[in-house]
């Protein structure tokens, strides 16, 4: 039976269904003007409901620009890529509104005040005032940033960014959330609060999909991760299986070439 989804804009309509997998990458292809070999090489992946995903690679093993593709920022030459059932290329708005979206640079309107660039987030995917104000009252106070919210975001730390943008991306309660190198650059403390929100976000049913070289991290979060290099799928390891967890770094590291 569909249902539509609350707090979207009445411009744009979507339905929510009990789909097996949020995220569908089917046979992904990406190659960049004047390169002589594909950034990615025929990727395909699922990812369930309710996971967190790891997608795990060396600098350079065409993770931020799987991501970059799958949120709709580049196009590709092949294949496609559905979440929640809609493709990213035929139905680009509808996918797009389930997706929550953390870049690896933490690109924000600097000159915007941290409330006035989550209420920017917020007019985009319809979220309504009462629902804006009390997810935002909840993330200030996870994520410590009572004092700064009405401060110019130019005047924030590193860590302070990347929490801005990880709240702005969760204003509208996106099904998929998506992290490109989450973690870098930020205190163990911040670190923590990311990880304890990726899981109630799961928790809720939802589903986690971020990129990461940090092994350890990937194993103690993750339920599956994918393994990348040189553009090519190398492995997806179920962690909850056998030892798998303990031996991601052994796995890892025979895939590289290092043992």
């Amino acid at each position: 039976m569909k249902k539509k989804q609350k707090n979207l804009s009445p411009e744009v309509e979507t339905v929510e269904q009990e789909f097996e997998y949020m995220l569908e990458i089917e046979h992904l292809r990406k190659k960049y003007i004047h390169a002589e070999r594909y950034s990615v090489d025929d990727l395909t992946i699922k990812v369930r409901r309710g996971e967190v995903f790891g997608f795990l690679g060396q600098n350079g093993a065409g993770k931020s620009t799987t991501i970059k593709c799958l949120t709709g920022i580049y196009p590709f030459d092949e294949g496609d890529i559905r979440i929640c059932g809609a493709s990213i290329k035929t139905q680009p708005l509808k996918a797009k509104l389930n997706i929550g979206y953390v870049p690896d640079n933490h690109s924000v309107y600097e000159k915007l005040t941290g409330r006035e660039y989550v209420n920017c987030i917020a007019d985009l995917y319809g979220v309504s005032l009462e629902d804006r104000e009390a997810r935002l009252a909840e993330y200030l106070r996870v994520f410590k940033l009572e004092g700064a919210i009405d401060r110019q975001i130019k005047g924030y730390s590193h860590g302070m960014k990347q929490k801005i943008c990880i709240i702005a991306a969760l204003i509208h309660e996106p099904r998929l959330w998506v992290l490109d190198e989450p973690m870098v650059g930020l205190d163990p403390r911040s670190i923590f609060e990311i990880i304890d929100r990726m899981r109630a976000h799961c928790d809720k049913g939802n589903t986690v999909f971020f990129s990461s070289h940090n092994i350890d991290l990937v194993a103690r979060l993750c339920d599956r991760v994918a393994i990348i290099k040189d553009g090519v799928l190398q492995r997806v390891i179920d962690l909850h299986e056998g030892d798998n967890r303990a031996e991601l770094e052994t796995v890892f590291r025979r895939i590289m070439g290092d043992l």
